[in-house]
């Protein structure tokens, strides 16, 4: 059975680097997104509490943060369905409907995957792949556009936030023990200066948030 998902390929074939969305060549530097694209692909193909994951219909992108101090977000899963993966929902007593995004082949996008930077790039190397675990988590089990929900108030993290960081830490680590190529990961191991320094500047896919859109109310 072969697998949907684009095979990991190094960040230094320039000429494969291409924009998710619209297929246009990357210009030249660091492609951050793709990069990080490749590094999901890998975890989502090698770890298995993971492969229900198909990084196709996940789009990647970076935004850039005015300050470069540590506090703050570092990473967000947004999901383009409702609960249950509808297409419509209830937000204070109205109807909305999602923003809908798609690629140059027609994919439509189920989660948007957003890294800040350069506040996540500066993070130490293993809470770097940490928060990628934690935000891949946050995908629905269903694969269905919607977030894993969990039972109770808390439905996001679960009772604990910490428990859930500590599950993703051990997801991280159970990964890096099957040998994935170093390659994919590389990267992390470096800050933003670093990065930048070595790579001439940072480039990849910006997204602008999803908006929701209102729906007419259905005449009964």
């Amino acid at each position: 059975m072969t697998s949907n998902q684009p095979p990991p390929y190094s960040h230094n074939d320039s000429a494969i680097s291409r924009n998710q969305l619209t297929g246009e060549v990357v210009p030249a530097g660091f492609d951050f997104t793709g990069n990080m694209r490749r590094l999901c692909v890998d975890i989502t193909q090698r770890h298995k509490y993971m492969t229900h994951i198909n990084m196709e219909f996940v789009a990647v992108a970076f935004s850039q943060t005015r300050k470069g101090v540590r506090h703050g977000v570092h990473a967000t899963l947004t999901p383009m369905r409702f609960e249950n993966g509808a297409r419509e929902g209830i937000r204070n007593g109205k109807r909305y409907g999602a923003q809908r995004l798609f690629d140059y082949q027609g994919r439509e996008m189920l989660y948007i995957l957003k890294f800040y930077l350069p506040r996540f790039q500066n993070e130490p190397f293993l809470e770097k792949l940490t928060t990628v675990f934690h935000e891949l988590w946050h995908i629905s089990a269903d694969f269905n556009g919607d977030l894993r929900r969990f039972e109770g108030r808390c439905y996001i993290h679960s009772a604990s936030e910490k428990e859930y960081d500590r599950q993703m830490l051990q997801f991280a680590e159970q990964w890096l023990g099957k040998n994935p190529p170093m390659e994919l990961f590389e990267f992390l191991h470096h800050d933003f200066k670093q990065l930048e320094t070595r790579h001439g500047r940072i480039v990849g896919m910006k997204i602008p948030q999803p908006k929701l859109l209102p729906k007419a109310a259905r005449v009964r």
